[in-house]
């Protein structure tokens, strides 16, 4: 009779609690998360084998760089500013179309040329100066403080000053300018005279003015300027009380800045 292998089963235990449904890793939690990290060993060192080029270091600003920088800024801005100015200065050019004033000297009066008894000689001129503006656009206001000097040989024979006033645009203007001063060492200057008179038969003379100045541009008031004119004249004598004969005049112009 053949066996019979029957199948045993452990019966369930009652008792026991029912198995936890709860899941073993928290909600919201990675796996990754779950273990500390403290557990993970160090990653090994990498070590370059030799004659491997190494990579390059950071770069770095040198302070030189920084320099060139700034210096570079700066006659960037210059030259900017420059070319304004000069655009500036053209246009106003192109504008006005300024020219150079004309002077001359139309006249000119001895009054008093004669020796003192201390060996000097009292001189009195009057000179007649014609300023004229060919400008249509710019003024010219004439300031006080100038001086009008007459020379012979660079010796100062007599001097005086311009009256302020202002003139317009083409305008002329004929003033008259009296000079007053003393001569020194009238012996020696005399004979130097009566020497030219007898080789050229007249007399050189030179005028220097310096006249202050502000220029008119429209409605604009430039900066204060200077004018210097200087004429060279020849008469034919230096007798008091008599018509003196302007035989040549020539007068040059310069601008000179003040402020």
């Amino acid at each position: 009779m053949a066996s019979v292998h029957q199948k045993i089963h452990p019966a369930p235990d009652v008792e026991a609690p029912p198995p936890s449904s709860a899941p073993l890793i928290p909600p919201n939690t990675l796996k990754s998360d779950s273990h500390n990290r403290d557990h993970y060993p160090p990653p090994p060192s990498r070590t370059l084998p030799s004659g491997y080029p190494l990579p390059p270091p950071p770069h770095k600003r040198s302070k030189r760089s920084c320099c060139c920088r700034t210096l570079c800024c700066i006659l960037t801005t210059l030259l900017v500013l420059i070319i304004a100015i000069g655009a500036t200065i053209g246009i106003l050019f192109l504008i006005f179309r300024p020219k150079i004033p004309d002077y001359s000297i139309q006249t000119l009066r001895i009054t008093q040329f004669s020796p003192n008894s201390n060996d000097s000689i009292s001189a009195t001129f009057v000179v007649n100066i014609t300023t004229r503006n060919p400008n249509n656009r710019i003024g010219i206001y004439y300031l006080g403080g100038s001086s009008l000097s007459a020379y012979y040989r660079n010796t100062l024979l007599c001097q005086g000053s311009l009256p302020a006033f202002y003139q317009g645009h083409r305008n002329t203007t004929a003033i008259d300018v009296a000079l007053t001063g003393t001569v020194n060492h009238a012996s020696e200057f005399s004979a130097t005279l009566q020497q030219q008179q007898a080789e050229t038969g007249n007399v050189p003379l030179v005028l220097r003015a310096r006249v202050p100045v502000r220029v008119k541009l429209g409605k604009l008031k430039l900066m204060k300027m200077r004018f210097r004119v200087t004429c060279e004249l020849s008469i034919d004598s230096l007798t008091s009380n008599t018509e003196i004969r302007v035989a040549s005049s020539s007068c040059k112009f310069r601008l000179r800045r003040i402020f």
